[in-house]
């Protein structure tokens, strides 16, 4: 593949500034049709960001000769569907995270992918973004010693949309659209990335509830969990708290030290041991999946290979899933 032409189908605000802008950024790459079911905002979407083609079908994106890769930014419940239809078509697939509402779905795209050979990558773009490489590499070159334990703590207070007398519907809560809450959204993010780094989580289990009652999806997580690598960990993930008790830390804690950082809201890295404690400041590019949207184009130009794929995407939906007793 000389140039790598895309297609989004779903143009909604993931594509605004995480991503799609970023498509005609990334040298051998441009963004060449929009799709939405709305007409008039696939219109609006492609004459805001200057792409030539718009459409209301998906399957017209999908065959449109002009496109020969095709990003899926719509919720998860319809992940598989387009990503299964644009593999048959024989178009690379990049679909958003998480892969799909749960790992039965995530195993049928990736046996369409293993059927047809057409490569299908997942957008968990911290595995190419400098902040959580820095993590990594400090992991990798042993700087607080061999990983003993793993803390994972977010609090998150509701959405303004989600309280009051007259809520309105949010997609991520409606567990037949997202296959979970805000933790099936959220920590997608952070088991990807934390396999990434530390290697497959072998046993995970938890306790999710709903406590607030301000939607059907559970609102509070916890979870045990252990790495092959015999280290361990535990997380613990409530979305009903004020924002005084709003916090979002993980922490590795290793024979020689421990590493904290913030998977969503902050920049630093804070890296603690006997010699002391040193500090890393690593702010995130404009658009956060451009990093690994030109490692994509490259594997599909045959150029090199992307750390994010079906494979290694179906794991995060696999650990939600046993977390969750799904």
């Amino acid at each position: 593949m000389d140039q790598v032409k895309w297609g989004i189908i779903g143009c909604g605000d993931v594509t605004e500034v995480k991503s799609g802008p970023a498509f005609n950024k990334v040298p051998n790459s441009s963004l060449v049709a929009v799709m939405r079911r709305d007409a008039a905002k696939a219109a609006d979407y492609a004459q805001r960001h200057n792409v030539p083609t718009w459409y209301d079908d998906a399957d017209a994106l999908i065959n449109d000769p002009n496109v020969n890769a095709v990003y899926v930014a719509t919720p998860p419940d319809t992940h598989a569907e387009y990503a299964i239809r644009a593999m048959r078509a024989g178009k690379p697939v990049y679909v958003e995270k998480p892969m799909a509402r749960n790992a039965a779905e995530c195993e049928a795209m990736n046996q369409v992918s293993r059927e047809t050979g057409v490569p299908l990558l997942v957008a968990f773009y911290r595995r190419a973004l400098p902040y959580f490489l820095k993590i990594k590499e400090l992991v990798d070159q042993e700087v607080i010693g061999d990983i003993r334990y793993v803390r994972v703590q977010l609090n998150w207070q509701p959405y303004a949309e989600e309280v009051g007398e007259n809520p309105k519907p949010r997609w991520r809560v409606d567990p037949e659209i997202s296959g979970g809450g805000h933790f099936h959204d959220l920590a997608s993010h952070q088991f990807d990335f934390l396999e990434y780094v530390l290697g497959p989580i072998k046993i995970a289990t938890g306790i999710a509830r709903n406590q607030a009652g301000l939607y059907q999806a559970d609102d509070i997580v916890m979870a045990n969990f252990e790495f092959e690598s015999g280290a361990v960990g535990v997380g613990s993930w409530c979305y009903t708290v004020n924002k005084e008790q709003r916090i979002d830390q993980t922490e590795f804690i290793g024979s020689k030290g421990k590493i904290s950082f913030s998977f969503f809201e902050a920049y630093f890295i804070k890296v603690e041991t006997a010699e002391g404690t040193v500090n890393y400041a690593i702010p995130f590019p404009e658009h956060v999946q451009q990093p690994l949207i030109e490692l994509i184009v490259q594997e599909l130009r045959g150029e090199g290979k992307s750390p994010s794929t079906g494979e290694t995407g179906a794991r995060a939906n696999a650990i939600l899933d046993q977390i969750t007793a799904r």
